[in-house]
């Protein structure tokens, strides 16, 4: 009989990580070798317990997320796997997720045998992704990458250093008009409304230089 998984949890709501440590405990091939509140504390745990995969939230309150924690985490020399239980699905908490180097992408609401099953493929370096998890990667691989033109390109960079229009148009030697004929385009391409939006999903795309 193979020896149970070390896992370590990561949840910043005490209540749910007691939730979790009770239903790990039914498993029965599971240990919990220790639990953290925050993204500062998993990874200096992960470092001194050795846990073979650390349960981590997204969502950690203040100090690090668990975007940032899952970096620094599996960045470390063998260290552990990171499989990522949250409530958050979309596409731009994916991507970071597995941008930083997490195994698998879990949501809450599976079910607990889901969970176990998950624990242990994520012990075994196998990446494991809730189903609406896998069919939003699948989207996104298949969706073709919007084409920018060079100018737009230019503007989208500026978008993302906090400039306004007038100091675009200044930038780049343009009227604001222009600024704002190719901001609009930008939106339509990118299929947003907002500056924030352009910039969240160019960041998740990839489109910025």
């Amino acid at each position: 009989m193979n020896p149970p998984v070390r896992l370590l949890v990561c949840d910043d709501h005490a209540v749910v990580r007691a939730g979790l440590l009770a239903l790990l405990a039914s498993a029965g091939d599971i240990e919990v070798v220790g639990e953290a509140g925050s993204g500062e504390e998993a990874v200096t745990l992960a470092a001194r317990l050795r846990p073979q995969v650390v349960l981590m939230d997204l969502q950690l309150g203040s100090g690090i997320d668990g975007v940032e924690a899952t970096r620094r985490i599996t960045a470390e020399p063998d260290g552990p796997y990171v499989l990522v239980l949250t409530t958050f699905d979309t596409d731009a908490d994916i991507t970071r997720a597995i941008d930083a180097g997490a195994t698998g992408y879990l949501l809450k609401a599976e079910r607990p045998e889901e969970l176990f099953a998950a624990v242990h493929a994520a012990a075994a370096g196998r990446t494991v992704l809730s189903p609406p998890v896998a069919s939003r990667v699948m989207a996104q691989m298949r969706a073709p990458a919007p084409r920018l033109t060079e100018r737009e390109q230019e503007i989208l960079a500026r978008l993302s250093e906090g400039l306004g229009n007038r100091e675009i148009a200044r930038a780049l030697f343009i009227s604001e008009a222009t600024v704002k004929t190719h901001l609009g385009r930008i939106y339509d391409k990118l299929g947003v409304e907002t500056r924030a939006g352009a910039v969240a999903t160019a960041k998740e795309r990839r489109l910025l230089r």
